[in-house]
């Protein structure tokens, strides 16, 4: 099976090219939405959420109370290295279970797996061709005080609690500039799937290393 693997920090671009990609043709399957599955209620991953961290990170209603888990796992490296281990291998699980029906179900079509947390959940091995949306960190600062009403001191943790630029950098074999105006990211979308369109699927390695690609 062939796998994209679209990644990036956050606030950088990525759900605009993601949903590019889904426009053109592309399966785009979310490991975010598998996050949410994970620990949905009654599920073993949220029983075992709640045993590690207590009733009061469940709602009323028995489901997952985010922003709760969010306060006792934020900013503590054990606690957050807990919460990981008992919800990643069930998201490895159950987006391995999503590709190799989305490879069955549509053999043809370019084969998108969306993760922000590549680098530090993922081994980058297990994808053949890894995409970096990316834009600087103080550029994503600014995105999330402007467009989320986060204060600076909030944005600076966000992107602070994720892997380096440099990190991602370092493992990204194509790299899509969203650091211009949204149209511009929305047309290098749009090239780079026109690429891998064509090179898919036993050439990827002749896909360019950069978009937005000049205008000919």
């Amino acid at each position: 099976m062939t796998v994209v693997a679209l990644t990036g920090g956050i606030a950088a671009g990525k759900s605009t090219v993601s949903a590019v990609l889904a426009e053109c043709g592309a399966v785009v399957l979310d490991a975010d939405v598998f996050a949410r599955e994970a620990v949905s209620p009654g599920s073993p991953g949220l029983e075992a959420v709640r045993r590690r961290f207590g009733d009061e990170v469940l709602t009323p209603e028995g489901g997952l109370d985010r922003a709760a888990l969010g306060q006792r796992v934020f900013g503590d490296a054990v606690a957050k290295a807990e919460l990981e281990a008992i919800i990643h291998p069930i998201v490895r699980k159950l987006s391995s279970d999503a590709v190799s029906t989305a490879a069955q179900e549509h053999p043809e079509k370019v084969l998108i797996y969306d993760i922000p947390l590549l680098v530090e959940a993922r081994d980058p091995g297990d994808f053949d061709l890894i995409v970096l949306v990316d834009a600087p960190a103080d550029q994503r600062r600014s995105r999330l005080e402007v467009e989320r009403g986060m204060t600076r001191e909030e944005a600076t943790a966000r992107v602070l609690a994720q892997a380096s630029d440099e990190d991602r950098q370092a493992f990204a074999d194509v790299v899509i500039d969203a650091s211009q105006s949204l149209e511009r990211t929305r047309t290098a979308a749009r090239q780079f799937y026109d690429a891998v369109q064509d090179a898919w699927p036993d050439r990827l390695a002749s896909v360019p290393q950069l978009f937005p690609q000049p205008e000919t």
